[in-house]
């Protein structure tokens, strides 16, 4: 029987929700778009281009979506090459068991590649990846299920033998559309999020290994 485990990135790995938050609302200050953080956690989990593309729509302004992404996303990679950042506790460890319990292993994260790729360099971690989904490769982002159905493709197994480990309600929807076995990360850096559409709930990443 195939044993599957697939990984969202930003929350799960890295607590990168504050900083990506901290980041679009800076850059769109400065291009004078007025977008304040009652809102963001509906947001989280999300595409940044599905994002913007929906405060636009929503709020009916006016904005270049390309301008923000451009200068969002050089100062996110720079931000992971220059500072000190540790993944989350327990992700290196469970990457390394789901590897001796011969897990073949995915990312479906909806962060563009080049800021991907700056976080598994970063934490050395591209080795236990058998493949890497982007929000670059897919048409529709998260709560579609593309991302993870894409992943399924690449590894050439049925979605409902892979596990999900999510923690964003937007993350937990697309894998449950794509019927896999979803876990929810109640992470407290990604906010106070609904994970309650999760077939299971963890508080720790330690926890994920009594439920596969």
């Amino acid at each position: 029987m195939d044993k599957v485990f697939i990984f969202d990135m930003d929350g799960v790995i890295i607590n990168s929700e504050p900083m990506h938050e901290e980041i679009e609302l800076a850059v769109a200050s400065e291009l004078g778009i007025k977008f304040d953080r009652e809102n963001w956690e509906k947001y989280v989990g999300m595409r940044s281009r599905d994002m913007w593309e929906s405060v636009k729509i929503e709020r009916q302004l006016s904005f270049d979506v390309d301008n923000i992404l451009t200068l969002a996303d050089k100062r996110k990679v720079q931000y992971i090459n220059t500072k000190q950042i540790e993944p989350i506790n327990g992700i290196k460890e469970l990457l390394e068991t789901l590897t001796e319990l011969d897990y073949r292993i995915g990312l479906a994260s909806s962060s563009p590649k080049p800021f991907i790729e700056a976080v598994l360099n970063k934490f050395q971690i591209s080795k236990f990846y058998d493949v890497v989904v982007s929000g670059d490769d897919i048409k529709e982002g998260k709560p579609a299920p593309d991302i993870y159905i894409e992943a399924a493709r690449r590894l050439a197994v049925s979605p409902d033998v892979c596990f999900v480990l999510e923690d964003s309600e937007n993350g937990i929807k697309a894998g449950n559309a794509a019927g896999m076995k979803t876990i929810g990360f109640k992470n407290p850096a990604s906010g106070t999020l609904d994970l309650s559409e999760a077939a299971y709930q963890v508080r720790t990443i330690e926890e994920v290994l009594e439920l596969i």
